[in-house]
């Protein structure tokens, strides 16, 4: 019936496609590609600032007023809130075109989220044929952890008599393993090479804790992309799958995976429907297994090589900026020729600024920050990027004691914080009892509970069908008598009397006292359980609120509460990882020398250092009007174990040759308080700690 609708609405309307008339050429052949129904591969290669989720969420809304069903179009972002704002945006253009009729789109464009996110949903549709039981929950990547742990210690790993690998590098290896598709000893030889004489341990600890998810009926992060891939191995269940999805588009391609590449050659194996947007200059997260070949071998991996359009018209930053931006990426060893062109024209050059050592470079951002918001450029329109978060140390103190409030990203993480993990731990609990490190947790809340108590009722819950009474029925020691029954009470209500979100401020208000007796500061911990209560109201189920906010976490309590209380403004300090897809008037992008960008730590085989290219390109595309490229001569480096404490002199960065130098303003900067004059020092000595003792006396 949608289907019938929306093919009368779009003969009915006789619109003459206006909603394409702002697009640029590239963007508007993208969006035609195959004139509104089931063509050929797309790719579409979107530059930096080029309007990319504009020209995504244009030709999702093409499709749809020219006749597909929104139910029969997939989209898959990499993260929620992506997803959430290009449904928008494809909702807002259809309005424009189809009028009282664009609800169609609003009640029908449902598959639209992060990967992991879809494959959750479509593991539940198909649980009962893949022998999954369909009330998994899914371990965050604590308690994959913790379970990994778990399954260590009874192994006996955590005796062995040299230190065998922490459970957050398990996890890490084997996360890897799955995601990159690569046999364990590689990923060790290519990643993690000092656990390489533990390979044999590591497989059997690998093996003990797949079978324990398995036993516990939990999923981990990795599995809701492996268990999808290796379903779509079964050409019965593939030829399904690739049926219920006309078009099929993935946003950010250069950031897959070998594990997401496979998934979607196995949905479109001819490429029929498919199109994938990406900028293989933008690919920086080979750590998480990402996989720059997907988007540079994409075009060949079908009997008709998929139709490339590419986006190089930035709207964002000035075209001097863009000139050094090319030159630099220009260098790369392979790549989709593109050289980015604006028409916001400029004089001033990104400017290459030399200065004597790190303290010197944190006076020097300082002074161009505070100078560039006397020139009228708000805090927050300023950012100041770096490859590593420790590089960012002197600049942070320099702030602090000038009074120059910021905010750095790449902090404590929402969900990392107990009262937080405490709270889902709960909910976790309830929905499915067999998650043992979610009982293991929750039963440690109470007073006199632990480790083995703690064990012991799991293991009784694991020998009844009904776990309310297998709860009732366990032994539990004396000092937690007072506090059992209102958990058992609790437990019972989520069981058999659930309703969201009464659940959440039920899992608050018995957790309050425990709170209170855990945590000295509860009252801060408290606002972020309301915060959290606050979240849940937006979903409609528990099962989707733990399973969004476990695959998509936000990045810190900020990200719903509003900025910190800090100050009316504030600059940014980022990773320039955590800086893609922003943007800023002004920006400065500390160290730019070789040991830094590239770092000394991926300076090893050419696709690493290629990897790094692409970092300082992101870092120099993120501005808008003004750009800084800071040069320390030299810096101090601690506890050499050969050569003790001592200067390192520095280089500019391999990635601006000589070449190049012509796109940029070479600067020498010198600290101008060293050279004031002022009056000689007093001479005088006081002791102030004495006089700050007595004051107490």
């Amino acid at each position: 019936m949608l289907h019938a609708e929306m093919n009368i609405a779009t003969r009915d309307s006789n619109f003459q496609s206006p909603y394409l008339a702002k697009l640029n050429a590239g963007q508007r052949a993208a969006v035609e590609h195959g004139g509104g129904g089931i063509a050929g591969p797309l790719l579409i290669i979107a530059g930096a600032g080029s309007g990319k989720t504009n020209t995504l969420a244009h030709r999702v809304a093409h499709l749809i007023v020219n006749g597909a069903d929104p139910r029969r179009i997939l989209l898959m972002t990499f993260s929620r809130r992506a997803a959430a704002e290009m449904t928008r945006r494809v909702e807002r253009i259809a309005c424009e075109v189809l009028g009282d009729k664009a609800s169609i789109v609003t009640d029908g464009l449902n598959w639209a989220g992060t990967f992991h996110a879809i494959g959750a949903r479509l593991l539940r549709d198909y649980a009962l044929d893949i022998g999954l039981d369909p009330a998994f929950t899914i371990h965050d990547r604590e308690d994959s952890a913790d379970l990994m742990n778990l399954v260590r210690h009874e192994l006996g790993f955590s005796k062995t008599e040299s230190r065998f690998p922490t459970k957050g590098t398990c996890l890490a290896i084997y996360s890897r393993a799955v995601n990159s598709q690569e046999p364990l000893d590689e990923v060790l030889r290519r990643s993690f090479p000092w656990c390489r004489s533990w390979s044999a341990e590591l497989k059997q600890l690998f093996a003990g804790y797949v079978e324990a998810k398995q036993t516990e009926s939990v999923l981990d992060y990795d599995d809701l992309l492996l268990y999808w891939a290796e379903m779509a191995k079964e050409v019965a269940i593939a030829e399904h799958l690739a049926s219920r999805f006309d078009h099929v588009l993935v946003d950010e391609y250069q950031d897959t995976n070998r594990l997401q590449a496979s998934i979607l050659l196995a949905l479109k194996p001819d490429g029929s429907g498919l199109t994938v947007v990406g900028d293989d200059a933008q690919s920086i997260y080979s750590f998480r297994a990402a996989e720059v070949r997907n988007i540079l071998d994409f075009p060949q991996q079908f009997a008709h090589p998929a139709e490339v359009v590419t986006l190089d018209q930035n709207y964002r930053s000035t075209d001097a900026i863009l000139a050094a931006a090319n030159a630099v990426i220009g260098e790369a060893a392979e790549r989709f020729t593109k050289d980015l062109w604006t028409e916001r024209r400029s004089a001033e050059k990104p400017r290459l600024v030399t200065v004597r050592d790190e303290a010197d470079q944190a006076n020097f951002v300082c002074e161009t920050v505070l100078a560039e918001r006397e020139g009228g450029t708000a805090l927050k329109a300023q950012a100041v990027l770096f490859r590593a978060s420790h590089h960012s140390g002197p600049v942070e103190v320099e702030l602090t004691r000038r009074n120059i409030p910021f905010i750095k990203f790449g902090g404590l993480k929402f969900l990392d914080s107990a009262h937080v993990k405490d709270v889902l731990a709960v909910l976790r609990f309830a929905e499915n009892p067999r998650d043992r490190v979610a009982g293991f947790r929750v039963l440690q809340l109470l007073p006199g509970v632990g480790p083995s108590t703690a064990g012991n009722v799991i293991d009784t819950l694991g020998q009844t069908l009904n776990a309310v009474i297998g709860l009732s029925a366990a032994r539990i020691p004396q000092r937690t008598e007072a506090d059992w029954p209102a958990f058992v009470d609790l437990f019972t209500n989520l069981r058999t009397k659930s309703s969201w979100p009464a659940d959440l401020e039920q899992v608050r208000l018995w957790y309050e006292p425990h709170l209170q007796r855990i945590h000295e500061d509860a009252t801060a911990r408290r606002a972020d359980l309301l915060q959290l209560e606050q979240i849940g109201s937006g979903y409609p189920s528990r099962e989707r609120f733990l399973t969004d906010l476990t695959l998509d976490p936000p990045d810190a309590t900020s990200d719903h509460a509003g900025p910190p209380h800090l100050d009316e403004d504030y600059l940014i300090l980022s990773t320039i990882h955590s800086a893609k897809g922003q943007e800023w008037k002004s920006v400065c992008v500390l160290n730019a020398v070789d040991g830094c960008i590239p770092i000394d730590l991926a300076t090893g085989e050419e696709a690493d250092i290629e990897e790094e290219r692409r970092l300082l390109y992101v870092a120099m595309t993120r501005t808008k009007d003004s750009l800084h490229l800071v040069t320390p001569q030299r810096f101090y480096t601690h506890g050499q174990a050969s050569r003790g404490d001592r200067h390192v002199y520095a280089s500019r960065t391999r990635f601006i040759p000589a070449s190049t130098l012509s796109n940029f303003q070479q600067v020498a900067w010198t600290d101008r308080r060293e050279t004031r004059p002022g009056a000689a020092k007093p001479e005088i000595r006081v002791d102030l700690g004495a006089r700050m003792r007595g004051h107490w006396k």
